[in-house]
């Protein structure tokens, strides 16, 4: 066994793991193939186009389409034939079926889709570079013959130059926000950009962007607000300007010469909704006038009420959301370090503001970042939350942000400086690509995503929104892990709704119960379970709560936080099934790893190490000749497990013998 991590007695950091393993990823495999499960699926596309109706997302062929997927993030997005290929299939066998190609125009990426390479000067941002795009294109080539849809995302950090004869250029942050949302010249160029992308003919497919079903979204901005502040000139006099037109329209009588146009005054809140969607539906117009098919949506950022409001007129919603509260700067680093079984309301009320009823809902970007010990818990409990929700799914932020990671062997670490783009965390905090916690969950994550382990609650309940406020409104507070839920923003609807103000779950209770009954959470015992025919899980503070009752699966955990998931690998329900995957794992941390409290002191080295989960396993099964494989971080069969099968029931205790994170529970 490998040494435990060294952690100081602070706080809620652990002092001593003292049973691990070494887990290391490797970047063009994983352990097991379960793209099996997903045969149907390939090539990308075979359904027809992607379209909304109502609030799902279905293909051409009535089928209706879900997606667990992930970020590919600046030079990811270009990477070299052979990487290519490979990560395609890497993606398809732990059950990835998105990529969102984000942050592709940044100027700091090497590549970017307008100069491939650094070093000779690049005066605009008008055209795509060729190796750039080639790139891409075999990339997307990959990706469809694997099953693997793309999203596009066309305007994320691009830097507006002088030469592309945009105003001081120099003074104009990533994306020139808010500016690009209103400026003549702005919109003209992103529709540039838009053209240059969606008619583009890829000559691996054959096919232009626009004409290609391996495309299923695409957003207009990325994170992008008239609610941030716009100070810059002469953008604040053109805002007041278009304001005072808008005034004029309507007939009313506002000093828009004078007044704080970063204020909250109800004219001036009303007038930037208006604004927001005016540049939405302008472009959404445009890319239908040049051929695209696909839903496309505004912008993804929760900033206010208001702000979500604006996205109501496009084909589908968007939000992004984070489990942290951290200060990650370029020498001096801390990380909250807190269970999402230890709170009660922290992110999934913030995704909802964002959801209506009347449109598809997708999670662009989510994440629980490392270095917080317990991350584990958050890609099924995301994915349950989803399923029962009836979301058309998510994808992490992200893989990755470049392609050389072979080298990459420990977590938190992608990059050989302190930041990118001046930005720490681009370091690497949010890759997941070699992360056990995270990715290494991806399996059953997928599976109750893409194949609907968890069930949709019949139950739906539409919150009427009133406020311009950030703060959590109390009925989007734990109600998503209850029933559908869903925000109202306007007073025509034949739904029935409720007060934003409204309590739908009692908090005081200490824990919240979906009305399907496949789901429950207690912020006061700090664990939860997802209980359903084919996926099982028990997460968060098990060794207190054991032992764990799910229906034909008994838990009884002897580490203090673990999750433990089984999920059949056959269209059976567990009892029945001859093939079934158990992943058990918690805390995953770099060797010698160092915190003081909340303050990492040292990233440690390779290899990437992962705690030993002891747990004693009853499942109730039909199957009297099952043998339970421990399968190591190479996809090697390690050794059988002792079994004892009574009364309908496989007995075996994890982590005495052939101790692992993979486990395959096979008929001979």
């Amino acid at each position: 066994m490998a040494p435990g991590f060294s952690f100081n007695q602070q706080e809620n950091r652990v002092t001593i793991m003292t049973r691990t393993i070494p887990f290391p990823a490797y970047a063009d495999d994983v352990p097991i193939d379960l793209s099996f499960v997903y045969e149907d699926e390939k090539p990308a596309g075979k359904h027809g186009f992607l379209k909304a109706e109502g609030d799902r997302f279905v293909f051409e062929d009535g089928t209706e389409a879900f997606f667990w997927g992930t970020n590919f993030n600046g030079g990811a997005n270009f990477p070299e034939f052979e990487y290519a290929e490979k990560v395609a299939k890497r993606l398809s066998k732990i059950g990835v079926n998105l990529v969102r190609f984000h942050q592709l125009d940044s100027e700091w990426n090497t590549p970017n889709i307008y100069q491939f390479t650094k070093g000779q000067r690049k005066g605009n941002t008008l055209t795509f570079d060729p190796e750039s795009l080639k790139r891409l294109d075999y990339l997307i080539f990959c990706l469809k013959k694997e099953g693997i849809y793309c999203y596009l995302d066309i305007f994320t950090y691009r830097k507006f130059k002088a030469d592309d004869d945009v105003e001081n250029a120099f003074e104009l942050k990533d994306a020139a926000k808010p500016y690009s949302g209103y400026n003549r010249r702005m919109i003209e160029l992103q529709k540039k950009a838009a053209y240059d992308y969606w008619t583009h003919v890829n000559p691996f497919t054959g096919l232009a962007y626009k004409d290609d079903p391996v495309f299923v979204m695409c957003e207009v901005v990325n994170e992008s607000t008239l609610f941030n502040n716009i100070s810059v000139k002469p953008y604040d006099h053109e805002f007041r300007l278009l304001f005072s037109e808008w005034l004029k329209e309507k007939n009313m009588i506002f000093d828009w010469e004078h007044c704080d146009i970063n204020g909250k005054d109800a004219v001036l809140i009303d007038f930037k909704v208006n604004l927001q969607q005016k540049y939405y539906l302008e472009m959404i117009e445009y890319m239908r006038e040049i051929g695209v098919k696909i839903p496309i949506t505004g912008t993804n950022h929760t900033i206010n009420s208001a702000n979500c409001k604006a996205q109501t007129v496009t084909d589908f919603c968007d939000n992004h959301v984070y489990f942290y509260d951290w200060k990650w700067g370029e020498k001096e680093k801390y990380c909250m370090n807190k269970a999402m079984t230890q709170l009660s309301e922290r992110v999934f009320g913030t995704l909802s503001l964002m959801r209506v009823f009347d449109k598809p809902f997708f999670v662009s970007e989510w994440d629980m970042p490392w270095p917080n010990e317990y991350r584990a818990e958050s890609p099924l409990l995301f994915a349950a939350v989803g399923a029962l929700q009836g979301w058309s799914g998510f994808a992490i932020h992200t893989y990755a942000y470049g392609t050389r990671i072979e080298s990459k062997n420990i977590l938190g670490k992608e990059a050989s400086s302190s930041s990118i783009g001046g930005v720490p965390y681009r370091e690497g905090i949010f890759s997941t690509w070699n992360d056990p916690a995270k990715f290494g969950l991806f399996y059953h994550a997928a599976l109750i995503t893409r194949r609907k382990d968890v069930s949709t609650s019949p139950n739906k309940i539409a919150i009427k929104v009133d406020t311009l406020s950030t703060a959590m409104k109390p009925a989007f507070r734990l109600s998503a892990e209850m029933s559908q839920i869903g925000a109202c923003y306007s007073d025509k609807t034949e739904m029935s709704v409720v007060s934003e103000k409204e309590i739908l779950v009692d908090e005081s209770k200490g824990e919240v119960r979906s009305d399907t009954g496949e789901m429950y959470r207690s912020w006061d015992k700090n664990f939860g379970i997802i209980d359903s025919p084919k996926t099982k899980c028990a997460y968060g503070f098990l060794q207190k709560n054991s032992p764990v009752e799910l229906r034909g699966l008994t838990i009884s955990s002897k580490t203090d936080f673990a999750v433990i998931a089984m999920s059949s690998l056959t269209n059976d329900a567990i009892e029945h099934s001859k093939n079934i995957l158990l992943t058990s794992v918690g805390r995953a941390m770099n060797t010698d790893a160092k915190f003081e409290g909340d303050k990492m002191l040292d990233y440690g080295k390779p290899p990437v190490l992962i705690e030993v989960i002891e747990a004693d396993i009853h499942l109730k099964t039909h199957h009297n000749d099952l043998r339970v494989w421990a399968v190591n971080a190479e996809g090697f069969f390690v050794g059988v497990v002792p079994t004892r099968y009574e009364n309908g029931v496989l007995s075996f205790a994890l982590g005495n013998e052939f101790p692992s994170m993979y486990y395959l529970i096979q008929a001979e």
